[in-house]
């Protein structure tokens, strides 16, 4: 990357994880110059099922989903959005293939940054705290999203998710967020015919 894209982009990681641990821009300058931008269309598979995770990345525009196949339909995990690391964490963390694939959902302007070099940057002092607090939140993300799933009504969940990700219907297919909410396509049509 060049010195003007690796400032700009050490800049989006700052600003999206000052509220999580204000690190110097210094740090994520460093972080920023292990990654390369890239720009992937719609649909585009990042990491294929049964196999390994080469990249972490952090969405700087778009959106991408984890999906598992299960009885031969595609089972929506998790979605990512723009501010937010997104990978097989699983995969990154122990390096062996694993059921989850992603794909980009949108166009999407990523930053990519290797298996390898996240591991480095890990062994580093702040690369560890940034680490762990990006960890974290992920943490508490999906745990909250356990307990909603566990706690909440489908209704109740789609109307959380608008709070946060108001354009999500355009964003993301619908037959995806009826799988990520947990509920069937039909159900999902029902619970947007009543919202409207």
């Amino acid at each position: 990357m060049s010195d003007k894209t690796n400032i700009s982009s050490a800049q989006i990681l700052k600003r999206a994880f000052d509220p999580y641990f204000p690190a110097p821009i210094e740090a994520w300058l460093d972080f920023a110059a292990c990654c390369t931008e890239i720009k992937i269309k719609k649909g585009e598979i990042l990491k294929k099922a049964n196999s390994p995770e080469r990249y972490m990345y952090f969405i700087v525009t778009g959106s991408a989903g984890v999906f598992i196949e299960k009885e031969n339909n595609e089972v929506c995990l998790d979605l990512g959005f723009e501010n937010h690391f997104f990978a097989d964490y699983m995969s990154i963390l122990t390096g062996a293939p694993s059921p989850l694939q992603t794909i980009v959902l949108e166009n999407s302007t990523l930053l990519r940054l290797t298996r390898e070099d996240y591991i480095k940057l890990g062994q580093t002092e702040m690369g560890m705290i940034l680490m762990r607090a990006a960890a974290e939140s992920s943490y508490m993300g999906k745990q909250q999203q356990q307990i909603d799933l566990l706690t909440k009504t489908a209704e109740t969940r789609y109307l959380e998710l608008l709070q946060v990700q108001p354009t999500i219907i355009n964003r993301v297919a619908q037959k995806h967020l009826a799988s990520y909410l947990g509920i069937t396509p039909q159900s999902f049509s029902r619970i947007r015919a009543k919202i409207r």
